[in-house]
């Protein structure tokens, strides 16, 4: 059943989310090796390649949601808003990517860590809604803490500045994903099944060969 709010029910769930997000850090279960972060450096024009596909793949997942949930009004403009900023994010990258003389992938690779973690969704219809958001929300904020180690570690100041940029928007994309959960789902709920699938994730992840890619 879908659940619709007034403006006041709105105003009241964005003050208790930002309350959520105060009392409950939704901390990933593990952290980004050294090795991954040298291997970035190491080959970075091959992870701008894939940070281009990464963000083209992140707006296309956000209006795929539009489109496989069109009832969820409201949740329609953070998603439309999201996929509007994905593409952005995919331009300028290109545009790096431009100046340093490189082209995009002729074929995006399949994202083996993305399709692992989409096979851990629960069944059902209401329960497959609820669990793409919480890994869209997971997989953002392993951009964010990804990207934040480039801006850390790479010595060229323009590209720290642009991935500062970058882990910034991922933060906020992560917490908006959250958001849209709290729209239909209790807040014990979403939090458990974050945690859930957070720890799945960490086991995913670990698993990964260490590569010059987002993932």
């Amino acid at each position: 059943m879908t659940i619709i709010l007034g403006r006041t029910q709105v105003k009241a769930l964005i003050f208790a989310t930002k309350q959520l997000m105060e009392n409950h850090v939704l901390e990933l279960k593990a952290t980004s090796s050294q090795a991954w972060i040298d291997c970035v450096l190491s080959d970075f024009d091959h992870f701008l390649k894939d940070h281009a596909d990464a963000e083209r793949k992140a707006s296309g997942m956000a209006m795929s949601l539009v489109a496989k949930y069109p009832n969820r009004k409201e949740i329609i403009p953070d998603l439309i808003h999201t996929g509007i900023e994905e593409l952005e994010h995919f331009r300028l990258v290109y545009k790096i990517m431009q100046k340093r003389g490189l082209q995009l992938n002729h074929k995006m690779e399949e994202d083996v860590y993305v399709k692992q973690l989409m096979q851990t969704m629960h069944s059902g219809i209401n329960e497959r809604f609820r669990d793409r958001l919480i890994i869209a929300s997971i997989v953002e904020n392993r951009g964010f803490e990804r990207f934040k180690m480039v801006s850390e570690h790479i010595e060229d100041q323009d590209l720290a500045k642009f991935y500062y940029m970058i882990y910034e928007s991922e933060a906020k994309h992560g917490n908006i994903f959250v958001d849209m959960a709290l729209n239909y789902f209790p807040e014990k709920e979403v939090l458990n099944r974050w945690e859930e699938l957070s720890e799945k994730e960490a086991i995913i992840l670990n698993a990964l060969p260490i590569r010059p890619t987002l993932h």
